[in-house]
């Protein structure tokens, strides 16, 4: 990959560094990042034009670099490739604080519509069909995923039908803000301005996914979250659509997919299987927190649970 690196961009590298998921180097003292572009094509002159935006409003985004050829793509073995450069420390953690702030700098307009996601209810439904399928022709070996995954696909079933009811009983009163397909713990400012990663979407997305990926690192995460609802005032529908996002299993079915794509180990959900009581315990304790703030619907098996002999 060297070489073909230094071909393709007109440069010669002392040394190439790589892990799973990407390349990078230093040149001229700056810091790129090569790895391979996955997204639909037409979403790349929006995340371009967005990257550029935001540098322009003097944040700090990764760059897109053109090759020898005025491209943005490089194709290799038939492999689709987008080379950055990293214009912040890489190391930086990013707080909800932080998360906050970025999401002030850019909302959607006409010329980002294919940066949008929105349908959360739709895309998991399809998205739990397509696992249920996939279990039945090719997880039959795998014990542990099929010990835990109706449990994981019922608390996704809650989810769903919060963010259905919520949309069809209370006004639509949101905005759509500059977010991530996910957001990860430690949030790395390496992955969050990383604008292959960009979508638009409800404000409360990038919040929740921050807090289920912070929990299961073993973060103590409720002070952070009462401290950004005291100083963060939501809409009524987006307080809902919060709560549903902390519902919904996002955490077990990246996993799962990994697992099945044969990524990943299937022992890497013991963990996260083995939390399963203490983050009943949280969207119990979230939900009594939200309340504070907006008349939300309980889901009643999780509030009747005793917590105190977990």
């Amino acid at each position: 990959m060297k070489s073909d690196i230094e071909y393709f961009y007109n440069l010669k590298i002392a040394k190439l560094n790589s892990n799973s998921h990407y390349y990078f180097f230093e040149y001229n003292y700056s810091t790129y990042y090569f790895t391979s572009f996955t997204r639909p094509i037409e979403d790349l002159t929006d995340l371009i034009r967005v990257s550029e935006e935001l540098r322009n409003r003097n944040i700090n985004c990764h760059e897109f670099i053109y090759n020898k050829d005025g491209k943005i793509v490089t194709v290799i073995d038939d492999v689709k490739y987008i080379m950055l450069k990293i214009n912040v420390d890489i190391n930086t953690e990013i707080d909800l604080i932080d998360i906050y702030k970025m999401q002030n700098s850019l909302t959607l307009n006409a010329e980002k519509s294919k940066l949008y996601r929105n349908n959360w209810g739709e895309l998991w439904s399809e998205k739990i069909d397509y696992f249920e399928y996939q279990i039945h022709e090719i997880g039959k070996d795998k014990e542990l995923i099929l010990n835990s995954f109706s449990y994981y696909v019922g608390l996704a079933e809650n989810a769903i039908s919060y963010v259905n009811n919520t949309n069809e009983n209370y006004p639509k009163n949101f905005t759509l803000t500059l977010s991530h397909k996910r957001i990860f713990y430690p949030n790395t400012a390496l992955n969050y301005y990383n604008p292959l990663s960009y979508i638009f979407d409800l404000r409360v997305r990038d919040i929740a996914e921050y807090l289920k990926s912070a929990f299961f690192h073993k973060e103590n995460v409720m002070f952070e979250f009462t401290n950004y609802l005291e100083n963060n005032k939501l809409t009524d529908y987006e307080y809902r659509m919060l709560y549903a996002r902390l519902l919904y299993p996002s955490y077990y079915f990246d996993l799962y997919q990994q697992i099945m794509d044969d990524n990943l180990e299937e022992d890497s959900l013991v963990e996260i299987i083995s939390l399963v009581n203490e983050y009943e315990i949280f969207l119990k304790e979230a939900y009594i927190l939200i309340s504070k703030y907006a008349l939300i619907e309980q889901v009643d098996w999780l509030m009747k649970k005793d917590v105190s002999t977990l």
